[in-house]
């Protein structure tokens, strides 16, 4: 099915890539640390993310629920309430007209507000409900082009909100519907459209087709493709099912236990994953084309974070560990541009197996 998305979008090659790679990074994201403030000791649900986010490129997030992807999200876009704190780090947005950089992190809410919709825009997890039950579709999109464009008159505003619809496959002239009068796709892509309406330079997707069936979930990547390709924006695309990110995206990162664990292309991660928790959620899934084979998945669950095991947060369900897995915590290494953090590919270490393990599955 995903495959299909990109031969019916022109999904684009490895230079067009290289090509959008080259005018910059819209995004810069340094050790990036965000905790929940408890009673008891604060909740490291993101620790030390780094990573950067070219213009034009789309970036998968994948891991299990659990694995602080969501928090990430609401981190980049400052939507965070408390407890949530960030605690460190930036996250330093450069935009495209050569202005001032902007660290995230530290800007005052006047310029948050500046920079929402305009360069910076998401598309929240419940999609199909984040629309105004008792608002017109029309009224809510002139209502953020008019706060961004002071001189854009009423009738101009529905107008724009009549061809932002029809650049997701909705009549114009549903812009007068209330969300219950349209299907549960047709609400997935409006809140898409109302994302895209003043223009920005990246949009932050968080599962936005989680709700829907196959068929609307084809239509709908299929159009943000085509909408990224013609208009130029930067996605950060966030769900639990790696099998669409690695036809959907650019580059994919790997989060587990709050922690980016892998960083490659999609081509990288598909036919070499370095991280035995990304062999586990590629092996999890059944190929399109190929013999059949018996699916294996990941043992255990997920560490809580409340109690993070020492060393390597995933070293309790790995057939990988070896001694020091449970003590030494590794760190993210970059080599070619694909970055993994695992001792199996640090130079400094020799795998010695622990009693009762397996190194199954190194490389």
């Amino acid at each position: 099915m995903v495959t299909q998305i990109m031969s019916d979008t022109d999904h684009d090659d490895a230079g067009t890539t290289a090509a959008r790679g080259a005018d910059g990074d819209v995004l810069r994201v340094t050790g990036l640390t965000v905790e929940y403030v408890t009673d008891g000791d604060p909740v490291r649900a993101c620790a030390d993310v780094t990573f950067t986010l070219r213009r034009g490129e789309i970036l998968g997030v994948a891991g299990e629920s659990g694995s602080g992807k969501s928090t990430l999200i609401t981190a980049l876009t400052r939507l965070q309430r408390p407890p949530a704190v960030t605690t460190a780090g930036s996250i330093v947005f450069q935009p495209r007209d050569g202005g001032a950089a902007v660290d995230l992190v530290t800007a005052s809410p006047r310029a948050l507000r500046a920079l929402r919709w305009t360069s910076l825009s998401i598309v929240l997890q419940s999609a199909m409900d984040a629309l105004n039950p008792v608002m017109r579709l029309g009224a809510q999109f002139a209502d953020a082009l008019r706060t961004h464009d002071r001189s854009l008159g009423n009738d101009a505003a529905w107008a724009r909100a009549a061809e932002l619809l029809a650049t997701v496959g909705i009549s114009g002239d549903r812009a007068r519907s209330y969300p219950h009068e349209l299907s549960g796709g047709m609400r997935q892509r409006a809140s898409i459209a109302l994302a895209l309406a003043c223009g920005p330079e990246l949009v932050v997707m968080d599962e936005p087709t989680t709700a829907v069936d196959v068929v609307m979930q084809r239509q709908i990547l299929a159009q943000v493709l085509r909408l990224r390709r013609t208009l130029g924006f930067a996605v950060v695309f966030v769900t639990h099912d790696l099998s669409l990110l690695l036809e959907l995206a650019d580059r994919i990162a790997i989060m587990y236990a709050g922690r980016i664990v892998e960083l490659g292309t999609a081509s990288e991660l598909y036919d070499d994953p370095r991280h035995p928790y990304t062999r586990g959620l590629r092996d999890s899934f059944p190929p399109l084309r190929a013999p059949l084979r018996r699916l294996t998945g990941i043992p255990g669950t997920p560490p809580d974070l409340r109690r993070p095991p020492s060393g390597c947060p995933f070293h309790p369900r790995c057939a990988a560990r070896f001694e020091g897995c449970d003590t030494h915590l590794p760190e993210l290494v970059t080599k070619g541009g694909h970055a993994v953090a695992c001792r199996l590919h640090d130079p400094t270490q020799r795998p010695q197996p622990a009693p009762g393990t397996s190194t199954g599955g190194a490389r």
